[in-house]
């Protein structure tokens, strides 16, 4: 391999391993080499980048770095190579540099010092900038919390030669969101396991922040194995959860739509219902909801079957509602189990039926104990009569 081959493939990996960064990502790095006019910084992963020397020099033009040194530095170029500037992630200092990081998009630093009619005052080195109370956060937040701290901004508006400057944080916060939510939709496939956040309750249930920016919607019926009828009773808005993913429509990646399930992490009741119930026992059960076609009762959590409005015994002319209110007790006979479909069909007219069987046969069963006796009695009674008349009676 000559030299120029050599050459070519370095250059070739170089550009390979720059690919891994983008412009404006803040990288922190060992310096390794100091030469003349550029020093190199280790990034790690066999990565190396550049920065000028000028950029590690103080105000008296002082070198203040030195080889084994750690700093931070904003990358403003991978193409064939990275080359990092330190100024623009401490705050740029020349209104050249502004107007390079406006026209590349780069983020700098700046201190917010003071609130002003409609926004804040931010001091970037030596200029000052506007950045407008919507453009601080991505959320509402009270406006004194911001005093006095330094951020990442993206300048919007580059006017009168760097006099007028526009900037804005939440800019910089949401593009860092957008990578990290690329990242965060990697891990979120059907069957993780992934702890969030309640940002939201509805009456259908409730949002989860998974990160980045990154919701998924955990549906009331995903809630417990047991019928939940509002939401805001099981989860509450800022609440840390634990989910599975249950679902992941394909489509674009920030209009995904996940599916969540909370009651998937707990045993389903359903998977030892077989052994516990079987066709023909009653048991107790209690009144969950009316519909048009039958009752639905609950014998366990998470174990809810249907009496058909032909099973529950009440005329037809009567109200069912009235008859078996929500919330009472029934006893049930089981007719069918189908725990594979978690479902049971049960009745209550056939708990009646077979108390009234139960009536009969033990009134029979009395009835024949007591007719012998009956009969020897009567019989005894004649035959003692019988004997006891004189001939001439």
């Amino acid at each position: 391999m000559n030299d120029s081959t050599e050459d070519f493939a370095a250059l070739f990996e170089a550009s390979i391993k720059a690919r891994r960064f983008r412009e404006g990502q803040t990288l922190e790095g060992t310096i390794v080499a100091i030469g003349p006019e550029v020093a190199f910084v280790d990034v790690g992963g066999k990565g190396e980048a550049q920065i000028d020397v000028d950029e590690l020099k103080d105000e008296n033009g002082a070198l203040e770095a030195a080889v084994g040194d750690r700093i931070q530095a904003v990358v403003v170029s991978a193409e064939g190579g990275l080359q990092l500037s330190r100024r623009l992630a401490r705050g740029a200092a020349t209104v050249r540099q502004l107007e390079d990081a406006f026209r590349a998009r780069l983020p700098v630093e700046g201190k917010v010092e003071q609130e002003v009619k409609g926004g804040y005052e931010v001091r970037i080195a030596r200029q000052r900038a506007f950045c407008p109370f919507s453009q601080i956060d991505t959320v509402r937040t009270e406006p004194a919390a911001h005093i006095g701290r330094i951020y990442a901004f993206r300048i919007t508006e580059f006017k009168e030669g760097g006099r007028n400057l526009i900037v804005s944080r939440r800019a910089v916060l949401e593009e860092e969101q957008k990578a990290r939510a690329a990242e965060i939709r990697q891990s979120i496939v059907p069957g993780a396991i992934l702890t969030g956040r309640v940002a939201s309750v509805r009456e259908f249930g409730a949002f989860v922040e998974l990160g980045g920016g990154v919701q998924g919607l955990l549906h009331v019926s995903e809630m417990g194995w047991s019928r939940v009828t509002d939401p805001s009773q099981v989860v509450k808005v800022g609440d840390e959860i634990t989910v599975k993913v249950l679902r992941v429509d394909p489509g674009e990646s920030e209009k995904q739509k996940i599916a969540l399930g909370l009651k998937q992490l707990s045993d389903d009741p359903w998977s030892k219902a077989s052994d516990t119930y079987a066709a023909g026992q009653v048991h107790a059960a209690t009144v969950e909801r009316h519909e048009k076609f039958g009752v639905f009762v609950s014998l366990a959590p998470g174990l809810t079957g249907l009496i058909p409005l032909a099973e529950t015994g009440v005329p037809k002319t009567a109200d069912v509602a009235r008859a078996l209110p929500a919330g009472s007790t029934v006893q049930v006979m089981i007719q069918e189990i189908d725990a594979a479909n978690h479902r049971l069909r049960l009745s209550i007219k056939a708990v009646d039926a077979a108390r009234e069987a139960d009536q009969v046969r033990e009134y029979s069963q009395r009835a024949e104990a007591a007719a012998p006796e009956s009969f020897g009695s009567s019989l005894a009674d004649k035959l003692k009569g019988a004997l006891g008349r004189r001939p001439n009676e």
